[in-house]
């Protein structure tokens, strides 16, 4: 698979692996066995880019933790692969976020990700979320401490906005910012501009927006108890409805290109910036084949802005 640079220097496969819905957001975690082999199947695809989290733990009752299943499964490959995992909340019973980033919380965190990593550093250390009472200043001194110290080689940020990056990058350089972009939400495009100018990489958290870009869902869609899209409005009828055309566009570029619907909505992301790396994330083992794919699917400038044009469209943005 072909490689990008984020940042200052921290080369990463153009498609990465988001392991999160392995253990945590779809329900019961899946079968460990499984789901190693799936990550194996992804380093012999050319994949060389794992997106896990402190927070990532099951919440059926197993306790599985998604960091102890990354670990696990790519110390054999770690001179191969760059690892990203995140710092800085935890749940609160109910809903939201629990926010710490002390400085012996953060450096508490971290090493209990790289024990369960099994690994002596982490190659990308994002906060995961950035508290409004916070000081980002203080939080990115931490960072460029730990980066000096070896124990992350870069560090980055999740859901921000461009006077957070601004103030944290002037600290300590930021390497990569996470934030939600695909072809439904793309808030982030305002973004592009500062992370142009600081030569930032960005991330794309759910780039197939929860797997609604994949095209294979419909209004008779059922989720497995737990599975936060059978909560979602996008998987119900009135949003399939909404969204049809969205669906529509990428089926018949699809069909163009002689690719998958998902390969589509990946490509159009990674067309319009080289410094942007999606990180879709599966259980199986032929959709992970599938969107590393992706990378292979090529769509020229002009068939990316006319999409664009076919978004802000749909959208009423035209």
């Amino acid at each position: 698979m072909e490689k990008r640079i984020l940042g200052n220097g921290l080369e990463v496969s153009a498609v990465g692996l988001g392991c999160m819905g392995m253990t945590h957001t779809f329900g019961a975690a899946a079968d460990k066995t499984e789901m190693i082999k799936v990550i194996q199947g992804a380093v012999e695809q050319g994949y060389t880019f794992f997106d896990t989290a402190e927070v990532y733990v099951s919440d059926d009752g197993s306790d599985e933790h998604n960091e102890d299943l990354v670990g696990t499964t790519l110390k054999p490959y770690r001179d191969k692969v760059k690892i990203a995992t995140k710092f800085g909340i935890s749940f609160k019973p109910g809903g939201g976020f629990l926010y710490d980033t002390r400085p012996e919380k953060i450096r508490a965190s971290l090493e209990t990700s790289l024990r369960r990593l099994q690994t002596d550093h982490v190659d990308l250390y994002y906060l995961h979320r950035y508290d409004p009472d916070g000081h980002i200043e203080d939080i990115a001194e931490v960072m460029g401490q730990l980066i000096q110290e070896g124990k992350i080689l870069h560090w980055g940020l999740s859901i921000v906005t461009e006077d957070i990056i601004r103030r944290a990058h002037a600290v300590c350089p930021v390497t990569a910012i996470q934030n939600i972009y695909s072809m439904l939400e793309r808030d982030t495009e305002n973004l592009f501009p500062v992370l142009e100018e600081l030569n930032i990489g960005l991330v794309t958290h759910c780039p197939l927006a929860k797997g609604f870009l994949t095209a294979a869902y419909d209004k008779n869609a059922v989720f497995p108890e737990g599975d936060w899209r059978g909560r979602m409005e996008l998987f119900t009828e009135d949003g399939i409805r909404r969204h049809q055309a969205v669906l529509d566009l990428i089926q018949s570029k699809a069909a163009e290109k002689h690719a998958a619907p998902a390969q589509i909505s990946l490509a159009w992301l990674m067309g319009k910036k080289p410094w942007i790396v999606p990180i879709p994330g599966t259980r199986k083992m032929e959709r992970m084949i599938e969107n590393g794919g992706a990378a292979e699917v090529h769509l020229t400038a002009a068939e990316i802005a006319e999409i664009g044009r076919a978004l802000d469209a749909f959208s009423g943005k035209e």
